[in-house]
């Protein structure tokens, strides 16, 4: 089976293009697609054979961690309508936004002086998770509304900014289990 190398994702998983991503569905389409382009099946195939394996097995893998990930999947929709992206210069200028992420990240400043710093540091992973997922369906929402792009892309913002804090306080999660033993 040939991965056509210039089908979209969405194609090449033979999903609709949509934001909503049956992801078991996903699994096992990328099951069967590595199955059969793996380059272990092609050891004994020519360099040309063997070439064509790996790049198909790693488009492939990037599709579906872009199909799987919402922030990716999100982005890669819109870069599918043609809406470009700058990260450097994209931000948001929501106050409400801006305020909380400061809060949060004052917050997990000073889970380190806490009495109980995993306790303060999961209540704070949680908020965290919980507005990722409410970013999350507002997205889809968005994006079913073609119209809307840019407000999808500012949510899109939003969530990198979740995305960040998470792995600021997964980091500090470890760092502080690691100040135990």
């Amino acid at each position: 089976m040939a991965v056509d190398l210039s089908s979209t994702y969405f194609e090449l998983f033979a999903l609709p293009q949509t934001f909503q991503v049956d992801l078991e569905l996903l699994d096992a389409r990328y099951r069967d697609l590595q199955r059969t382009v793996h380059p272990d099946r092609f050891v004994n195939a020519t360099d040309q054979e063997r070439r064509l394996s790996m790049q198909q097995a790693t488009r492939i893998n990037e599709g579906y961690r872009t199909l799987r990930d919402p922030l990716k999947r999100g982005r890669y929709l819109l870069e599918l309508r043609g809406y470009s992206f700058d990260d450097e210069h994209h931000t948001t200028s929501d106050a409400a936004f801006l305020m909380e992420q400061m809060e949060l990240r004052e917050a997990l400043a000073e889970v380190r002086g806490a009495d109980d710093p995993f306790s303060i540091l999961a209540g704070i992973m949680d908020r965290i998770a919980a507005d990722f997922d409410d970013l999350t369906g507002e997205l889809e929402v968005r994006l079913d509304n073609v119209d809307e792009d840019g407000s999808a892309a500012d949510t899109l913002v939003k969530m990198q900014f979740f995305r960040r804090l998470n792995e600021e306080a997964q980091e500090l999660e470890a760092a502080l289990e690691d100040e135990l033993d």
